[in-house]
């Protein structure tokens, strides 16, 4: 099973990557991840991510995909892989295309923006034990209280509101695009093009998980 999982922030795909990898027993690619791993190692290729991120600027794309592809001959790929967060553009899949890495799905969690502002902007959080409440579906026992502590929740910037906005900004000026890239290479009826599917991220994680196993048969 080789697939990307697609997804507005707050869509809930960390949760169903988790379900996904278990299930196939593949791992998890996020370049973050990979991105921290090479700059630790001190590998060519993370030296010159370093350089990049020391100075603020993005990972080039082809420093990104020599990693995937360093990465994807590693011995937990042999039965599949899923990317979470990557591609994130077009250039990004296109670059991924052209080196040859094999997709079979292409799984899309789709949630209405409203839904997703009511997720996020809810959150509030324990700094000091990672607690997380939600001011609708999970609050506290008293309104901005830790229930163990007593201590005062936060809600984290990532979490206001504005930011969450922005962020679906950048999803779908950016990221949701490849769902129409990776449709339309699919309907040109190349053999190496992925099934592009997509589920409804609502409701609950079970009823979601088994929608996405059922859409990756």
């Amino acid at each position: 099973m080789r697939l990307i999982l697609l997804g507005a922030p707050g869509a809930g795909k960390g949760t169903q990557a988790k379900f996904i990898t278990e299930k196939y027993g593949i791992p998890q690619i996020s370049t973050g991840d990979m991105l921290r791993a090479q700059v630790k190692a001190g590998t060519p290729l993370g030296l010159e991510a370093k350089k990049h991120m020391d100075s603020g600027g993005l990972v080039p794309d082809a420093v990104i995909i020599g990693m995937v592809k360093d990465r994807l001959n590693q011995d937990d790929c042999k039965n599949g892989y899923l990317f979470d967060g990557f591609p994130r553009t077009i250039p990004q899949a296109e670059a991924m295309k052209e080196a040859g890495v094999a997709l079979d799905f292409v799984l899309e969690v789709d949630v209405p923006d409203e839904d997703i502002i009511t997720r996020m902007a809810g959150r509030r959080v324990h700094l000091a034990s990672g607690r997380t409440y939600h001011v609708k579906f999970n609050p506290p026992k008293v309104e901005g209280k830790d229930d163990e502590t007593g201590e005062d929740l936060i809600q984290r910037d990532d979490d206001k509101e504005e930011t969450v906005k922005k962020r679906l900004e950048v999803y779908h000026s950016q990221t949701k695009p490849l769902v129409t890239f990776y449709s339309n290479w699919a309907a040109t009826g190349d053999a190496k093009a992925p099934k592009v599917r997509k589920i409804a991220g609502v409701g609950s994680v079970e009823e979601i998980t088994t929608r996405a196993f059922d859409a990756l048969k």
